[in-house]
C-alpha cells in the first residue's frame, strides 16, 4: 500500500501564521460526503482573499481551493481551502501548538486518536467501531465557548 503524501515542512513563522488563519477563519472538523461514508478529518479555511489561500496551498503543498458560489450578487466572491485525511492530520501536527481557540483542543484530540481509530483499508472491527464512535462523540463535544465577560479597555 502506498504511503500517504505528506505536506511540506513549514518554518515556525509559516506554521504560526497558518495556525492563526485556521483559528480565525478555518475549521477543524470531521466530515463525510454522504451518510454511508465514514467521517474523515478536515481542515478548511474560507476567505475572500484567493491569494492568501493560494499562498497557504503552495506552502503546505497539499489541498485544494474551491469557489464558494454566492446567490447574492452583493457579496464578494469567496473561496475555501480544503485538506483532508492524513494530510489534514499532518498539517495539524505542524500548526496546533500555535493555535489558541477551541480548534487546538480538537487538533490535539485528532492527533492523539485519529490514526488509532482510522484504518487505512477502511475495514473496522466491531471493537474499533466502538472506539471510533467514541472519538467522534468526544471530538464534537469540543466547541467554541461563548462566555461573555467584561469588556476591557
Amino acid at each position: 500500500m502506498a504511503k500517504p503524501r505528506k505536506i511540506s515542512d513549514l518554518s515556525s513563522e509559516d506554521a504560526a501564521y497558518i495556525a492563526g488563519i485556521i483559528d480565525g477563519e478555518g475549521t477543524v472538523t470531521l466530515v463525510r460526503k454522504n451518510k454511508k461514508e465514514n467521517r474523515r478529518l478536515a481542515v478548511t479555511i474560507s476567505n475572500t482573499e484567493f491569494d492568501m489561500l493560494n499562498w497557504i496551498k503552495k506552502k503546505v503543498n497539499a489541498g485544494v481551493i474551491v469557489n464558494k458560489h454566492s446567490t447574492n450578487g452583493k457579496w464578494a466572491e469567496a473561496f475555501t481551502y480544503q485538506v483532508y485525511n492524513r494530510q489534514a492530520y499532518d498539517l495539524l501536527s505542524k500548526t496546533y501548538t500555535y493555535m489558541r481557540s477551541h480548534k487546538r483542543k480538537r487538533a490535539e484530540l485528532a492527533l492523539r486518536e485519529y490514526l488509532k481509530v482510522t484504518p487505512r483499508n477502511g475495514k473496522y472491527t466491531p471493537e474499533l467501531l466502538v472506539k471510533r464512535n467514541k472519538f467522534i462523540e468526544d471530538f464534537f463535544k469540543i466547541r467554541c465557548s461563548l462566555k461573555i465577560g467584561p469588556v476591557l479597555n
